[in-house]
């Protein structure tokens, strides 16, 4: 038989550690070493304990954000918690957590969070799973190079293609080459254009272009 998982239970609320500790009991692969109620008493308890998940609860005496990276040297710490912010579950996962569930989530749920971080995978809500991948949809990288930019930059402060070839080094060609390859990457028709969009984007300040 294989050996149960080890938990430490960390939480503030007396009456939820005993619900919690009576749900885990139904379950043989798990088994409940240890409990805190303070975040001093859980670093005591995993200096002298072997403990394999600590079930982590973020609004204990402390928002206990500040905590997770130093006990997930020591175990895997699963946040268990109320709060529901995607901005707080991301910066646990950033921290160390290997998983983050809500309070409202039935037991079976927690279980099998524990039972994925005791294999050394993150678990995680679909709902912040959803929440990820819709920012990285969101973060469409840079469409435009370093050279590209500057020319641009050189371009809605006023300068012709001459003057900007003469700036950077290069021929006037390529100066025109390099505008119409911005040009169809931006859907930009004109220089006018291509001046308010330097200015949206912060390549030029609103007050720095020339009269």
């Amino acid at each position: 038989m294989a050996t149960p998982i080890r938990i430490i239970v960390a939480d503030d609320h007396a009456l939820f550690r005993e619900g919690l500790k009576s749900a885990l009991k139904l379950h043989t692969d798990v088994v409940v070493v240890g409990e805190a109620e303070r975040v001093d008493e859980l670093t005591l308890l995993l200096a002298n304990v072997v403990c394999d998940v600590v079930l982590l609860d973020l609004g204990m005496e402390r928002n206990s954000l500040i905590d997770i990276a130093n006990l997930a040297e020591r175990a895997r710490v699963v946040v268990v918690t109320a709060s529901e912010q995607p901005e707080d579950a991301i910066d646990a996962i950033r921290l160390g957590a290997s998983a983050v569930v809500f309070k409202r989530f039935a037991v079976d749920t927690l279980m099998d969070a524990i039972r994925t971080v005791a294999q050394g995978q993150v678990w995680m809500p679909p709902s912040l799973q959803a929440h990820i991948a819709a920012g990285l949809r969101s973060a469409v990288p840079d469409p435009l190079t370093p050279r590209e930019r500057e020319i641009i930059r050189h371009v809605a402060l006023g300068l012709r293609n001459a003057e900007v070839a003469k700036k950077l080094f290069i021929s006037e060609q390529t100066v025109k080459t390099h505008l119409n390859n911005v040009f169809q990457k931006l859907g930009i028709r004109d220089r006018v254009e291509l001046t308010l969009y330097a200015a949206r984007v912060g390549i030029i300040g609103i007050h720095e272009r020339s009269a």
